[in-house]
């Protein structure tokens, strides 16, 4: 029997985190604070030290998960926010001097895409969009079974795209409830589960809105499944009948007909989508 073991890694500006997923379980995890105001080199130590915890002796590849710009090609993280000490590191050669395996890296959101692919609900399906639903909104785009990453790990961040009077991101994400409607969305869940009429409507409209984005992504890239991720998906099904009513008008039917709509079930997301990046190579 072939045995797949992976070291995924999740790079975060608070925390970065590895697992060992062996045959595609998470078998061991760790983590350590970024400590994102050191230099580059303190932080690559914390790195190594994350992974070694986790490292098995016969660990075949290191995925990492950057949330950034990056250069897959050239293994380099182009523009990293969180971490400025890192713009312009060649992370790959550091690691694979490191270790001495083959390192892939990719954006975060598109470590997303792969991890419902190989690990999630994606598994059934050749063309699929990830989004994740949190402060931001971001995405990762499957197509023909390999992920689309476009221009430095760019592809998939739906939320930037233009609607109303700002971009899908400002109604999307958790500013519809801090900034549109002054509640925090944990508020606004514990009323909804109380009953709470007004709450209900309100995650109605949320739906609608990411409804809009479901069928702009349909227009777009006519995906076989949208599979939501992200801190606000666990409300899901409080928002799930707007974005039904939203794809309820999209004007072809074979399509909207079969096109699947779900949220993720997966724990660990970040260092499973990470560890995807093996089994995309």
């Amino acid at each position: 029997m072939r045995t797949d073991v992976i070291v995924g890694v999740d790079i975060g500006g608070t925390s970065i985190g590895a697992g060992c997923i062996v045959n595609k379980e998470i078998v061991k995890t760790h983590s350590l604070p970024t400590g994102a105001e050191r230099t580059a080199e303190e932080i690559l130590e914390t790195l190594y030290e994350v992974i070694e915890k986790v490292m098995l002796p016969e660990t075949k590849a290191i995925g990492v998960g950057v949330p950034g710009l990056i250069n897959a090609g050239k293994g380099e993280i182009v523009k990293i926010s969180n971490i400025p000490a890192w713009n312009g590191l060649g992370l790959v050669e550091k690691l694979s001097s490191r270790f001495n395996i083959p390192v892939y890296i990719e954006n975060d959101a598109n470590c997303f895409a792969l991890g419902e692919k190989h690990f999630g609900k994606g598994q059934k399906f050749d063309n699929m969009v990830a989004v994740a639903l949190g402060t931001g909104v971001g995405g990762g785009i499957i197509v023909n079974n390999k992920l689309h990453s476009g221009l430095f790990g760019g592809a998939g961040e739906v939320g930037h795209m233009p609607y109303k009077d700002s971009i899908f991101e400002a109604y999307c994400g958790s500013g519809f409830f801090n900034k549109i409607n002054n509640i925090t969305g944990k508020e606004l869940f514990d009323k909804a589960m109380e009953g709470d009429e007004n709450a209900l409507a309100l995650f109605n409209e949320f739906g609608h809105h990411i409804g809009k984005l479901v069928t702009t992504i349909m227009y777009i890239l006519a995906p076989d499944a949208i599979i939501f991720g992200g801190s606000i998906s666990k409300s899901f099904p409080l928002f799930k009948e707007g974005i039904q009513e939203e794809v309820a008008e999209f004007p072809f039917d074979v399509m909207k007909d079969i096109i699947t709509i779900e949220q993720s079930e997966l724990d660990d997301i970040a260092i499973l989508g990470a560890a995807g990046l093996y089994y995309n190579a």
